[in-house]
């Protein structure tokens, strides 16, 4: 049901959702302004964290509660959590306008984060910045670039799993690890080593302060949200604008409020929350917007459950997620070694919740004591399933129910309380003498988790009930699965932990129906080898011959006897700037894994004229479909290289097939990549067009950086994925929306197409698209975009990285 009308905080169902604006407890108007500030003043010095002593929370709490001063007195209002972290960071809170979905604004993050994929290109553009050090804590995480193997490997010796596939990482990607870790010391960001574990887990374990704000170069980064950060995923060019000391720019978003009440028992978890909410607000739903988590649902829930909701809040198109602060999120970070950090956090806690009365744009409840275990897919991480009727829809789609493989882990589910409730459901079996029917991963978040879960005996479990612990790592969960038992094409099933499901996301098999729901119940699976049972009620067959039932999963959300932090995997940099001046970051000529950048040559003044249609796409396009991960990640620091994958998994509407198009010249068939590098070679402009939510999935900006570096001048759509759009304009790009999405059907992929308007380029007019068919008849309607007055000087430098240059160089910053 869909209401417009005003919704308090009482008497909502299960899921109802209500489209504001809609403002939750009314307070009187005398009070709605006159709210008290928590002092901080005289509270000991708190270091970000243990490796940065000398930058304080101290110092960011005081900035943001002097923002927020201004921020209420110039609008008058109760915020949210939202509203609270994001305009606690404006750049100028004196004069920023503040207006949600529309204004734009100029933000100053407290921190980076980079894995080692996007880490490459993003520290090629800083070093091309010429600027001696990071201006914010920066830290970059190797934890992309490690394939998965489940069975033994000639290229190990024979053996497979973590500790194989590890050791074979540090060998294949020695020159990238160097160059990161090189990097890294000489501008003062920390490195943490292969093995070290996933970003997110990282962050959140080490980095996570609730109130500050943190943007990283990955779509999952909203993972900190559980502990109570704004972090948000962006490219790799918002990450050096930031590290460069400049704000950054976001538009003010909206703010999607999520009730929850009630608690949640037996098999259900918090991961069954993110897949209720995705298959409400489906893989668009949440974008341009914060959700927001509220309600005395959320005291019943852990801190990383919390964390997992946020994480896959990406796969609702969202800004980011976040909770607000309470006892969970104090009891986690005293548990990593930040106890003054959570008794700063408890006396800053007046501007770590929403005020009584804060208006949300849209509402959402969800009573946990109703809600049902989930499972979500194939194909799309909004396709939702409840677990009562789940093999009831396997088979009225003819999915196959033969489970092939389960696996659990990734930044989504490795806490301690995750790998604890998967293995009590595993000795459950193992005690009745059944072991998993099917091939069974365990990736550790973490070092810090492996090492517990292996000094408490989980490890030994998921060993003993046949399964094999992948390195701490991202793995299969990014396409990093050295996958033999099913061949390319074969349609089979296999459920996972993770978030991503999209088709040819886990094992490159585009034929693979994956499906995704919390570890406790993948191990469940992955026991029964049947998609079809039901744990909740369904039975398994003992070795003894009889019958027994799966008791609810319980696992401790922190270990009794606290962390083991395992091996040293943190390399520091040089404190002082005398010692990184000595160290050199050189990149070899002739790599094929690492490629200074060229700058990309700036506008010529002229409208685009007579381009050619490189491919006009059919349906879903994933930034995995535009620049595919797997084997493709290797090449991530060498943009030449990794644009021969541009395009290959995205359908052609001429033909019905992926990475086969006509070249337009020569009449000809041929690749994506190879078309774009002959219309390039031959100085022709080309454009692609495109459906809904363009660009969704990933953070990765190689998905924007290829098809401006093989000449792209335009992407023509129905609707993009904010990252995606964003990292186009930083590359010189034009992301264009249709004005009328039915427009889309009046291009020909052999019409030439013109973008009229530039040399008046303006925030909020729209262009012309003028097209042109092979018989010589014309149309034209407008396109949409949204740039604002500084992105149009991207566009006119030829992207942001050349604006930032030519300031420098101006002496403008």
């Amino acid at each position: 049901r869909i209401s417009r009308q005003q919704i308090t905080m009482q008497s909502q169902p299960l899921a109802r959702i209500g489209l504001g604006p809609v403002r939750l407890g009314l307070l009187g108007r005398e009070r709605q302004n006159v709210l008290c500030y928590s002092s901080i003043s005289g509270i000991e010095k708190v270091p970000m964290s243990k490796f940065e002593p000398s930058e304080y929370v101290n110092d960011r709490y005081k900035a943001i509660e002097d923002r927020l001063k201004v921020v209420r007195k110039r609008l008058n209002q109760p915020l949210t959590l939202a509203e609270k972290i994001v305009y606690g960071h404006l750049d100028d809170p004196e004069t920023a306008e503040m207006k949600r979905g529309v204004s734009y604004l100029k933000l100053r993050p407290d921190r980076v984060a980079m894995q080692d994929a996007t880490a490459q290109m993003a520290m090629l553009q800083f070093i091309s910045s010429g600027l001696p050090k990071t201006m914010v804590p920066s830290t970059i995480h190797c934890d992309h670039l490690i394939e998965g193997t489940t069975s033994p490997q000639p290229d190990r010796g024979g053996s497979f799993g973590g500790e194989a596939d590890l050791k074979h990482a540090v060998t294949t990607n020695k020159e990238v690890y160097d160059f990161l870790s090189t990097a890294g010391s000489k501008y003062g960001v920390g490195f943490w080593r292969p093995g070290s574990g996933i970003i997110h887990q990282i962050v959140l374990e080490n980095y996570a302060i609730p109130g500050l704000m943190m943007i990283g170069t990955d779509s999952h980064t909203p993972n900190a949200g559980g502990l109570g950060v704004c972090a948000v995923g962006v490219g790799g060019a918002d990450a050096v604008d930031v590290m460069a000391g400049l704000p950054w720019e976001l538009k003010a978003p909206k703010v999607i409020g999520v009730k929850l009440t009630g608690k949640m028992s037996r098999w259900t978890s918090p991961k069954d929350v993110i897949l209720k909410v995705a298959g409400i607000l489906t893989v668009k739903g949440g974008t341009g917007a914060i959700v927001e988590y509220f309600g005395p649902g959320v005291d019943h829930m852990s801190c990383t459950g919390m964390a997992t909701v946020c994480n896959m809040g990406a796969e609702i198109g969202a800004t980011t997620s976040v909770f607000p602060y309470n006892k969970r999120m104090h009891d986690y970070l005293v548990a990593t070694g930040r106890a003054s950090a959570a008794t700063l956090a408890d006396a800053f806690k007046e501007h770590l919740r929403a005020d009584e009365g804060a208006t949300y744009d849209q509402l959402i409840e969800i009573n946990l004591s109703e809600l049902e275990p989930h499972i979500n897919g194939p194909f799309t991480p909004d396709l939702a399933h409840p677990l009562s009727k789940f093999a009831e829809e396997l088979r009225k789609n003819n999915w196959p129910t033969e489970l092939k493989a389960g696996l659990i882990g990734s930044c989504t589910n490795s806490s301690y309380e995750d790998m604890a409730r998967a293995a009590s459901v595993a000795r459950q079996a193992l005690s009745a003498g059944i072991k998993a029917k099917v091939p069974f991963t365990i990736s550790p978040g973490s070092e810090q988790i492996r090492a517990t879960i292996a000094r408490d005996g989980i490890m030994d479990v998921f060993d003993k009930i046949g399964g094999t612990v992948l390195s701490n790592s991202c793995g299969p969960c990014i396409g990093q699965w050295k996958r033999t038992d099913v061949p390319k094409g074969e349609a089979n099933s296999i459920i996972t932990s993770f978030n991503r499901n999209f088709a040819a996301r886990n094992d490159g098999n585009p034929a693979t129906h994956a499906f995704v729901a919390s570890p406790e119940l993948v191990t469940a699976y992955a026991i029964a080898g049947d998609l079809t049972f039901n744990p909740e009620k369904d039975t398994l067959v003992g070795a003894d011959g009889k019958e027994i039932k799966l008791e609810a999963p319980f696992g401790d959300e922190l270990p009794a006897h606290g962390f083991d932090a395992g091996a040293n995997v943190y390399q520091a940099p040089p404190e002082s700037l005398g010692e990184r001046s000595k160290l050199s970051v050189k990149v070899d000529p002739a790599s094929q894994r690492l490629q200074l950048l060229s700058p990309f040559k700036p506008w010529n003044g002229d409208d685009i004229k007579d381009s050619v249609v490189l491919i006009k796409v059919k349906g879903k396009c994933t930034t995995d479909h535009i620049s595919m991960a797997g084997p493709w990640l290797k090449y991530r620091g060498h943009l030449d290289n990794i644009s021969n994958n541009l395009l290959i998994g995205a359908v052609n509407i001429a033909n019905g097939k992926p990475n086969a198009v006509k070249n337009v010249v020569t009449g000809e068939e041929g690749p994506v990549p190879a078309t774009a590098r002959d219309y390039k070679a031959r100085g022709l402009s080309w454009v692609v067009v495109g459906d809904e939510n363009y660009g969704e999935g990933s953070s990765r900006e190689h998905a924007a950086l290829e098809p401006r570096h093989l000449g792209g001048v335009a992407i023509i759509v129905k609707s993009f994925a904010r990252i995606h759009e964003t990292n186009l304009k930083k590359q010189g790009m034009l992301p264009l929306t249709f004005a009328n999405p039915a427009d889309y059907d009046k291009i020909d992929p052999t019409d030439r197409i013109s973008i009229e308007g530039l040399k008046t380029f303006t925030p909020g007019v729209p262009l012309t698209l003028v097209g042109k068919k092979a018989d010589g008849t014309s149309y034209s309607f407008p396109v949409n975009h949204t740039f604002n007055e500084n992105q149009i000087n991207w566009f006119k430098n030829g992207s942001a990285l050349n604006a930032m240059a030519a300031a420098f160089k101006a002496g403008k910053m």
